[in-house]
């Protein structure tokens, strides 16, 4: 039996690879034109192994259930249509009864608790062909407060081997979050889970934060603050959630900082006598490099997967656009074309793609184009969409998107690069400017 899963993608197929399965192959969710039909599977409650191991076992299945669903290619079979009762994780399974239910894939799980530490172990199973998926059995370690992370883990390994995409679920975004009315909003930096969970403060709100950034590593963020009444860039290890100003010593603006993917420098723009430019700066030593010398605005910086070049929005062209340059600078090269105005563009880390903010007829959109600028496609239409940034596998988008109105407010939403699975990411109050982080270790 065919398993598979089409997805209108209207022409996508440059950008997203090409994953599907030979009739008797292994189940591979397949990306075509056509329509959506995400992949059925069951996830019983995992088997706790004592009675202090019962209460993590149902909880670990939901949040791989809620992972898999979350990403738009994949739906549970409800537990009502269980024919087979799973109670023992060494017990074989029967294909019969879950082909029967029409569940292409089974996930199954056994938690041991010892002290604090949780053991779980996990399989997933091609249910039609009636085996083992290939790298979809292991046995996962952790503490009872990172159990969450090990569920994000078992998520991981099961979406990675049937899409063939890379992980994305473990990982985390970096955000603002903002509280209070409009005229008087407080921004903090926050991290959090990708789903959501986990919230930890990183700033108070005695100061304007923006635009917070990941490192390579996940261990350090680099942002923009108004605590000197200016614009400086700061660098916050979130570990020990201790901060210092990183930049250039010469009193001049500097905001929209990125770490390059070595982690050794940082790519950033800085005004002084009305005239914006980019700049690099060598972590290390603390050595600037100007980058840009255009009498215009240069901004929003981002650089290739390889660091051997930056995209960025300028306005040298008489309105916002998009250029790429050399990571030592030099010429650039323009590469949006389309009406309207182009802004805050970010390197997709699979290298081939770049998104943008983009405002055309007095709406905003999150889009995606080739690097040389072929392929434009809008994923999003609103009255404010803007600040896009990559999950770890380059599949998903998420960004700020603000309603409108007096009491309108920013929020987080995330969509598929295919422009489906548009959806709210849940905050505990308001939020913008997400970073998401590279998949942790």
């Amino acid at each position: 039996m065919r398993h598979a899963l089409v997805a209108a993608l209207c022409s996508l197929s440059l950008l997203l690879p090409n994953v599907g399965q030979a009739q008797d192959g292994p189940l591979r969710i397949e990306i075509t034109d056509g329509v959506i039909e995400p992949l059925p599977f069951a996830v019983p409650d995992f088997i706790a192994t004592s009675p202090a191991a019962s209460q993590y076992a149902e909880q670990l299945a939901r949040v791989v259930s809620q992972d898999l669903v979350g990403s738009g290619l994949f739906r549970e079979v409800s537990k009502e249509a269980y024919i087979s009762q799973y109670t023992d994780f060494n017990t074989p399974v029967k294909f019969p009864d879950w082909r029967a239910i029409n569940a292409q894939a089974l996930i199954t799980g056994e938690v041991t608790l010892s002290g604090n530490q949780l053991t779980v172990r996990f399989r997933g199973y091609d249910v039609f062909a009636g085996k083992q998926l290939d790298g979809a059995g292991l046995q996962l370690t952790g503490t009872t407060d990172g159990w969450r992370r090990i569920a994000h883990k078992v998520a991981d390994a099961i979406y990675s081997q049937i899409t063939g995409e890379g992980k994305y679920f473990d990982s985390r975004v970096v955000f603002v979050s903002e509280s209070g009315p409009k005229n008087n909003r407080q921004k903090r930096l926050a991290v959090m889970d990708y789903d959501g969970e986990n919230v930890q403060y990183l700033t108070n709100s005695s100061s304007i934060v923006l635009a917070p950034r990941f490192s390579p590593s996940g261990d350090r963020v680099l942002y923009t603050s108004y605590e000197s009444g200016f614009p400086q860039i700061h660098v916050l290890d979130i570990g020990r959630v201790q901060q210092r100003v990183l930049s250039a010593g010469n009193g001049a603006m500097s905001f929209a900082p990125r770490f390059a993917p070595d982690g050794r420098r940082v790519v950033y723009s800085q005004s002084e006598g009305g005239n914006t430019d980019l700049y690099s700066l060598d972590i290390a030593s603390g050595a600037t490099q100007r980058l840009t010398t255009s009498p215009s605005i240069e901004t929003a910086p981002s650089y290739s997967p390889d660091g051997s070049q930056i995209v960025f929005e300028s306005d040298r062209s008489g309105t916002p656009q998009i250029y790429i340059m050399s990571a030592n600078g030099g010429a650039a090269k323009r590469i949006s074309s389309g009406k309207g105005r182009y802004g805050t563009p970010v390197w997709s880390p699979r290298g081939d793609l770049v998104a943008f903010t983009k405002q055309n007829a007095g709406r905003f959109h999150i889009g995606v184009m080739r690097t040389d600028g072929s392929e434009e496609r809008l994923l999003t239409a609103s009255f404010l969409d803007e600040g896009p940034t990559w999950s770890p596998n380059g599949r998903v988008i998420m960004f700020t998107r603000e309603t409108q109105g007096p009491t309108g407010r920013a929020l987080l939403y995330s969509v598929d690069i295919s422009g489906r699975n548009l959806k709210p990411v849940r905050t505990p109050a308001g939020g913008s400017d997400p970073a998401w982080s590279p998949l942790q270790e």
